[in-house]
């Protein structure tokens, strides 16, 4: 199974957005997860920890702190970036 953790940058309703449409995600918010106020590789540690992938608006500086992250040897699930201007919700047709 696939799992997620929100970070603190992501829009909350997108985590609440996705666990709406498909109740069976495994997606923690970052308030859950209790993120805030950790350091980039802090949180990609955490994510990782717990096999994780995470999901982000942060196009600055977490590309950078997850390609130092896994330069250590560490694995790492992913890191999905999300634009945030991305539409949270698409039309139905």
């Amino acid at each position: 199974m696939v799992c997620f953790m929100a970070d603190a940058s992501l829009h909350h309703a997108i985590v609440t957005g996705c666990v709406r449409r498909e109740p069976a995600i495994d997606f923690v918010s970052a308030r859950t997860a209790k993120l805030e106020g950790l350091s980039d590789p802090d949180v990609l540690a955490l994510a990782a920890a717990q096999g994780r992938i995470l999901v982000t608006h942060d196009f600055r500086t977490m590309p950078r702190h997850f390609a130092e992250f896994l330069a250590t040897g560490a694995s790492s699930p992913g890191v999905f970036l999300v634009k945030q201007r991305t539409p949270l919700a698409a039309g139905h047709q």
